[in-house]
């Protein structure tokens, strides 16, 4: 999953938005479900679907949902470190 282009017009299906997110597709549908994260909308307000009809989410939407349910969270990503001897 690349993150080049505008991520303000790049739309993702759920399971798209969770291999960017380096999650589950599950976990894209809970931040939807949460209201951490909303469909994508056309000018005039009309949910925006796949063909499949499947709901499809803004770039920009799923990588802020991300970011704050990992702040809400408190997880921090770091090197373990080395154990004494």
């Amino acid at each position: 999953m690349t993150l080049t282009g505008d991520l303000t017009t790049t739309l993702w299906t759920a399971k798209e938005a969770a291999d960017a997110a380096r999650v589950e597709a599950n976990v894209v549908r809970n931040w939807r479900y949460r209201g951490h994260l909303e469909q994508a909308r056309t000018d005039k307000g009309r949910p925006i679907s796949n063909a499949a009809g499947q709901p499809l989410y803004r770039a920009i939407d799923v990588i802020r949902a991300e970011k704050a349910t990992r702040e809400r969270a408190r997880r921090v990503y770091r090197v373990p470190a080395p154990a004494a001897h």
